[in-house]
């Protein structure tokens, strides 16, 4: 008897089985005496389309809506059908006596293998590979500590009330307004909301109105300052007289420091990055969009065995990992290697900024492994994701960024000029992330006491408009998911809204592709710009469908969902959460019929790979639907 192990992915499977020494072919699979091991093609199983479900549901119908079945049959997808009954075959085999899940340890994958295993009808025990990285030490580490699947119960819970949740509500609310409308519109649970905080981003700049002010600058020799109204409190003058009037009466005028301040700052290093805040960075230092970051490192855990998996939305690590973090760092090779070895490294760090077992569910932060790097043989782009990563790593264990933060204030006839700047003390991390160099703008300001006299030697009057808010990139829309909606710039806040955000760090990507495929956004440059048809759509649809903080709510409960032991516990959490599901689905149809049909969307046609539908009649032109819409 043998044990069949079955992992997502092909490649998944050939390093398992080259760990194990399985070396016999199959047809889909591999085999050696202990051992079969086949593999997933991502997902092989998915939920029923409505008409699968029931009949009445092959036409698309607004009296027939909402959809809202006790159960969702599971099928094989036609596109692997093939792979699907290798696997099937395998599971029940006799030839197997026990069967063990090494898809991508976390909730998605933990859905890919549990459909599987359901619909093949096979009840043989199994057993969960759960890894953080692909090499071999770690696939060795991992079969010697399986866990019993059922402890993954919770998660697999929590993946299974995602997926319906997605099916009920993109099924309901796509089709309710496509027939409403007459085209092809996908509305999703998590991509609907986030197309809304693009849209409202792109309405925001349109209806921007400038303000003109103007700007008084005196230079004091070896400073600048900038003249402050005391009226608003900042050092913007509403008139071109006003500013005019402040120059003629300081300019070659003596004045005097009365305010020079000079206070001590300590910025700690940058945490370690999760997916989300990875993708961020590569967005803003190289471009990338989200999806070609998270498949950089992807290829970087998987092929090259460099990083830990990188679908994780934690930046910490496990307390006893610190020995092996230890054994990362020592096997760097240049550029890295000297900045191990400097005297401002720390190896020995074990701050709680960086190691705390209380922030990690089901995966570590993202670093390297302990594979030495043959850096010659990685394409620049993925060489720039590994670099991001182990900087990050090596600036954990570098000393705080120390400055001193200046302030002057120079009084000139009545009228204060503020002056401000940043004087280094000791680079620390930023010299590791090459960020020590002044910014843009960055100044130190000459050692003042008040009572000083200095002369506004020149002083200049210049106009200017302020400006609208900046258009969406991946970055800044990564950011706006991951803390559903809400612009949260300090770190410790963010980290405890990371529950309540649009999706996970493993679908955020995904999500924003899918806003482009279906034509409701584009890219320009780095900006992501929404499109007639996908402003539309959210002038259409209910508020509650479009709120990031409705969906986030939803996350977070699904989140909580997988940390229930209590089977009990987690039913009713569970038939609570999907009941409020149906209820939502029941709004959204209601609120299409109740819709205006004023709103009119060009001749739309599904995305390629969807299947395509006629809208139903009558219409004044023909339209076409597309069954899968709205998923996700």
């Amino acid at each position: 008897m043998k044990k069949l192990i079955v992992a997502e992915k092909p490649s998944v499977a050939k390093d398992i089985a080259r760990v194990l020494g399985v070396k016999e072919r199959g047809e889909g699979y591999l085999y050696g005496e202990e051992y079969v091991i086949t593999w997933a093609l991502g997902h092989l199983v998915s939920l029923c389309e409505p008409g699968e479900v029931d009949a009445r549901w092959q036409k698309w119908r607004m009296d027939d809506l909402p959809m809202l079945p006790a159960e969702i049959p599971l099928k094989a997808l036609p596109d692997t059908k093939r792979q699907y009954e290798v696997v099937r075959k395998l599971l029940c085999s006799k030839r197997i006596d026990s069967v063990i899940c090494a898809t991508d340890s976390a909730r998605e994958g933990e859905l890919i293998f549990r459909y599987i295993y359901r619909l093949s009808g096979c009840a043989k025990p199994v057993e969960r590979l759960w890894i953080s990285s692909m090499t071999d030490a770690a696939i060795r580490a991992g079969f010697a500590s399986l866990r019993p699947d059922s402890d993954y119960d919770a998660l697999y819970e929590s993946a299974r009330c995602r997926s319906v949740a997605d099916w009920l509500v993109g099924m309901n609310a796509s089709r309710a307004y496509s027939l409403r409308y007459n085209a092809h519109l996908s509305i999703g649970r998590v991509q609907t909301p986030t197309l809304n905080l693009i849209v409202k981003r792109d309405l925001e700049i349109e209806n921007f109105v400038p303000q003109q002010y103007w700007e008084v600058r005196a230079n004091f020799g070896d400073y600048e300052g900038v003249w402050q109204n005391p009226e608003t409190k900042d050092s913007r003058a509403p008139t071109k007289e006003l500013a005019e009037k402040v120059k003629s009466e300081v300019v070659k005028r003596e004045g005097e420091v009365i305010q020079s301040e000079a206070e001590r700052k300590r910025v700690p290093p940058p945490q370690l990055f999760d997916l989300t805040s990875l993708q961020r960075e590569a967005n803003q230092r190289f471009g990338y969009s989200a999806d070609r970051t998270l498949k950089l490192a992807q290829t970087l855990y998987e092929r090259h065995k460099l990083l830990t998996y990188p679908r994780t939305d934690s930046r910490y690590l496990p307390d006893d990992m610190a020995p092996k973090v230890r054994a990362v760092l020592s096997k760097l090779p240049e550029p890295y290697a000297s900045l191990v070895s400097a005297p401002e490294m720390n190896p020995e760090m074990h701050l709680k900024r960086f190691y705390d077992n209380s922030k990690i569910s089901d995966h570590h932060a993202i670093v390297p492994t302990e594979k030495k790097p043959n850096l010659a043989s990685l394409a620049q782009d993925e060489r720039n994701i590994y670099d991001l990563a182990v900087r990050q790593l090596i600036a954990a264990h570098y000393p705080n960024y120390e400055y001193e933060a200046e302030k002057l204030v120079t009084r000139v006839n009545d009228h204060d000029f503020k002056s401000t700047g940043n004087a280094p003390i000791a680079p620390g991390w930023r010299a590791v992330l090459g960020s020590d160099k002044p910014k843009k703008g960055e100044v130190t300001l000459p050692k003042l006491k008040v009572g000083e006299r200095r002369t506004a030697q020149k002083v200049s009057v210049k106009e200017s408009k302020t400006t609208p808010p900046q258009r969406h990139t991946d970055a800044s829309i990564l950011k706006m998911m991951e803390n559903a909606g809400r612009d949260i710039e300090d770190e410790a806040l963010r980290e405890s809204m990371k529950d309540s955000g649009l999706g996970t760090p493993a679908t955020r990507a995904a999500t924003i592709e899918r806003l482009i495929q279906m034509g409701y956004a584009r890219r320009s440059g780095k900006a992501l710009v929404s499109t007639e048809k996908g402003r539309k759509l959210i002038a259409i649809v209910p508020e509650q469908i479009a709120s990031a903080v409705t969906t986030g709510k939803w996350e977070k409960a699904l989140s909580a969902m997988a940390g229930f032991a209590d089977p009990q516990l987690r039913g009713a959490k569970s038939a609570r959460f999907l009941d409020g599901i149906n209820k939502f689905s029941i709004f959204l149809v209601d609120a299409a019929k109740a819709a205006s049909p004023s709103v009119e969307f060009e001749d739309e046609f599904p995305a390629k790979g969807q299947a395509k539908r006629p809208a139903p009649k009558p219409a004044a032109r023909k339209k076409k639907i597309s069954p899968q819409a709205g998923k996700g």
